[in-house]
């Protein structure tokens, strides 16, 4: 007879969600490339909403607008989309968990492209699903390949886009494709936590599927380009049906009044998350160069939309030793064993003046004059 209360089976099958680093195996600060965060911060007028009074004696006494009513009239007030089609979260964490926990269970498969969102394989197997990890094509997600997946107990399919850890991307034409290979039944869950990042003319395939279907979930997060991960603020929309499912479950007061009005401010401040992008095309464009230069000592990118980059050291310079160097010189970045991916790092375009140090401490190690 047990003495003590035994977890289910299936929540000791989960490997817990590590984190990037932000310190060396000694405990001493480094500058953190490794969660892609934003390395221009906060938009000013969301860092004034967080700093500024909040009219009450007791700021932190009464509890927030429990349905963030303000936020969502503004989000969909940006994105031209129905305020009551969404629901924050914290997080789009919360997000992608609620919505494996609403529509999937015991017996039932999660499917998601190999190389992607940690998390995916957490939320199914956190409700006793089966998570279904599918192979990929060029480290992007292949719809031929996931769409052959699909049984009859499939009820979640998630696509990361653009995807983490890899940075790859699939076309608005084949997002649609994967779309509509899918039974109606089975709850397409598109996370475009990086979204923001691409050009704004691919940014609506999301939405529209969304706002035409009954299947399509999407999610979307003030973590990455709007630079408010500390307050953890997430957001998705989809058909009545579907925000119903997560609303009846997610935490009842789940997103701060400081995160609420930072991100309220944030939505207003569209210039900051244009500058973010604009900043981040350049700075990435100009690190994949340094590694196509290196190229000749096994390292090489592989093509990225997100904030980052992956890059591989098929050569005599290993991860682990890149990984160790960077350290060295004052960089956590992230390495991917757990991920199928040990002879790669994931690299937070940061600012300028770090990415040069990074790209100088990769030149040094491959033997390349800085």
């Amino acid at each position: 007879m047990n003495s003590r209360p035994s977890p289910k089976p299936y929540i000791m099958g989960i490997h817990a969600y590590v984190p990037g680093k932000s310190s060396g195996s000694d405990g001493r600060p480094l500058t953190k490339l490794s969660a892609n965060e934003n390395p221009l911060g906060s938009s000013l007028a969301a860092l004034e909403q967080l700093e500024a009074p909040r009219g009450f004696a007791s700021g932190a006494a009464p509890y927030p607008d429990p349905d963030s009513k303000d936020l969502r009239d503004a989000l969909g007030a940006l994105h031209g989309l129905d305020p009551a089609r969404i629901v924050c979260g914290t997080g789009s964490d919360e997000l992608l968990n609620l919505a494996v926990q609403a529509f999937a269970g015991a017996g039932d498969e999660v499917l998601f492209s190999c190389h992607s969102f940690a998390v995916y394989d957490i939320a199914a197997r956190r409700c006793g699903a089966e998570p279904v990890e599918v192979d990929s094509r060029n480290l992007a997600a292949d719809v031929d390949a996931m769409l052959a997946a699909v049984t009859n107990a499939t009820r979640v399919v998630f696509l990361a886009n653009p995807n983490n850890p890899t940075g790859t991307w699939l076309s608005p034409q084949e997002v649609r494709r994967l779309h509509a290979g899918l039974p109606d039944d089975v709850l397409f869950v598109l996370d475009e936590a990086y979204g923001e990042y691409l050009a704004p003319e691919y940014q609506r395939v999301g939405f529209e599927l969304a706002a035409a279907h009954e299947n399509v979930l999407v999610t979307r997060t003030f973590s990455k380009i709007y630079g408010l991960a500390a307050e953890r603020i997430g957001w998705a929309t989809g058909a009545p049906h579907l925000i119903d499912a997560l609303n009846r479950i997610r935490g009842p007061f789940n997103v701060t009044t400081s995160g609420q009005r930072a991100a309220l401010a944030a939505v207003g401040d569209q210039d900051f998350v244009t500058s973010s992008r604009e900043h981040n095309t350049a700075e990435r464009g100009k690190f994949v160069e340094v590694i196509e230069s290196l190229g000749n000592h096994g390292l090489r990118a592989t093509p990225s939309e997100a904030n980052f980059v992956l890059v591989h050291f098929d050569g005599d310079v290993s991860a682990k030793a890149a990984l160790d160097a960077l350290a060295r010189a004052g960089f956590a970045v992230r390495h991917l064993p757990s991920q199928g991916l040990p002879d790669a790092l994931r690299i937070t375009i940061g600012k300028s003046e770090d990415m040069e140090r990074v790209a100088a401490c990769l030149r040094t190690l491959c033997g390349e004059a800085s």
